[in-house]
């Protein structure tokens, strides 16, 4: 039977459409979000405002999904020990878990962290408007790693996706600069000058810079980490098939001589014994002038009426050597993370996609607080704009920086043992109790050389 042209024609057209159709790639409308309907993930949560927006959601998504949550929310100061312990049980319980990258490389070391690789790059499994480019890729990147120790963070298996993150910055008092008739520093001698005039700004028991200064991780991987490597310093080197211990370097005893100065000339008599904490609530009481901290630390005492100061807080870069040098800040990531051993895993994957989306991350900035968020569509909404209007130069200061953000700690086995080490030889320097940075920093190459003598880089 012969067909004439204009049908073949016609016959053609509506094959090619029809075929365009099979090939269209799915809406967000047609993704399966019932898919694992009855299912329970099992999640959990440190005390934190990332995980205040994601509870106050858990009822939309389980009408949205069909999926039950049973979760439990834990302070820092227990949280880890709980997650190690429920980890290592290898039951599969808990599905889903909060961690920093630091914790990361211990868990999956021990095999206990899924490779979330597998559903990122599957597209049946990913809703079409997840767009896994709009999270920050310093964020996501810091929460890769091949495992190897001594290589850095950003290739190897995706551990975790980030649900908030921190860098590092100056928050200041606006009044107390006003009252001294000085600028904010800019430089690290602009910053020991500064410590000098605001001594005792506002009263007896005030101050200029308030730090972290605890014997333990946390002091070392804020403000001074960052200023470690401001100083062109690093705390390991890869030596034959060795992680060798850098601490003890000109660059990195000069960067720590200019610490102790600051902590001298400038920091709390109380020193030693503050975290987080203790840090941020002096500035928003008005007793520390600065804090080289977390930038959304300063953010919780500036929401209004959160503390004596607020309203008076704003955002500077960090210090660094002179005008113009680009501020390297280390990182951290409020990240989640899935059980290797979990029995529910793309029940759990649904959750993570759904607590990681575009929307969420601006309904957990933009109607909750929860702040640095890991999404670059929230830092450029307006929505996002008008919330930090009141936070005087912090969008400003994060895009001068989150270019330069990245972990500066060489990854390892033993980070929590020696940064610890580390931390408590930096409060018996500022002591007194060695003649010298230098010895100080000698001993602390010895003890870390020592904690890692049994690591054999393949």
């Amino acid at each position: 039977m012969r067909v004439c042209g204009k049908c073949r024609v016609v016959f053609l057209v509506v094959l090619v459409a029809f075929l365009a159709l099979l090939a269209a790639p799915a809406t967000a409308e047609d993704f399966n979000w019932k898919k694992y309907a009855g299912a329970t993930v099992k999640v959990l949560f440190v005390q934190h405002s990332v995980s205040e927006a994601i509870v106050s959601k858990f009822a939309e998504f389980e009408a949205a999904t069909g999926i039950k949550v049973d979760y439990s929310i834990t302070p820092e100061a227990n949280y880890f020990d709980k997650v190690a312990t429920s980890l290592s049980s290898r039951t599969g319980d808990p599905d889903l878990f909060m961690s920093g990258a630091y914790q990361l490389w211990d868990y999956s070391s021990a095999g206990f962290v899924e490779d979330l690789s597998a559903f990122i790059n599957d597209k049946n499994k990913v809703v079409p408007d997840y767009d896994f480019g709009d999270i920050v890729k310093s964020a996501a990147d810091a929460l890769k790693w091949d495992g190897v120790p001594g290589h850095a963070v950003g290739t190897g298996p995706q551990l975790g996706l980030p649900l908030a993150f921190e860098i590092y910055s100056i928050a200041y008092n606006k009044r107390a600069f006003e009252k001294a008739g000085i600028k904010v520093p800019q430089t690290f001698d602009e910053l020991l000058a500064a410590c000098d005039k605001l001594k005792e700004w506002n009263g007896q028991g005030s101050y200029a810079l308030a730090i972290r200064g605890a014997r333990d991780w946390g002091t070392i991987h804020p403000g001074y980490m960052s200023t470690f490597a401001n100083f062109g310093a690093v705390d390991f080197a890869v030596e034959g098939n060795r992680l060798v211990s850098k601490v003890n370097s000109p660059e990195a005893v000069k960067m720590t001589e200019f610490w102790v100065d600051v902590i001298k000339r400038g920091g709390s008599p109380s020193w030693s014994r503050y975290t987080w904490y203790e840090a941020g609530a002096d500035l928003g009481a008005g007793k520390a002038a600065m804090l080289f901290d977390a930038d959304n630390n300063g953010v919780q005492q500036n929401w209004e009426g959160a503390s004596q100061e607020a309203g008076n807080i704003a955002w500077a870069l960090m210090p660094v050597a002179k005008v113009g040098d680009t501020p390297h800040s280390n990182y951290w990531t409020w990240s989640m993370a899935m059980n290797s051993a979990s029995k529910n895993k793309d029940a759990a994957w649904y959750f993570l996609m759904y607590f990681t989306s575009k929307g969420f991350a601006e309904y957990a900035s933009v109607e909750k607080n929860s702040v640095d968020p890991a999404r670059t569509s929230v830092w450029n909404s307006e929505g996002f704009g008008k919330k930090m209007a009141k936070q005087e130069g912090y969008i400003d200061t994060y895009n001068k920086t989150i270019n330069s953000t990245t972990i500066l700690f060489t990854p390892q086995p033993y980070f929590f043992e020696t940064t610890t080490e580390w931390a408590a030889t930096l409060q018996d320097i500022v002591a007194g109790k060695y003649k010298s940075v230098q010895e100080g920093m000698d001993s602390l190459k010895v003890k870390m050389d020592k904690a890692l003598e049994d690591v054999e880089i393949k």
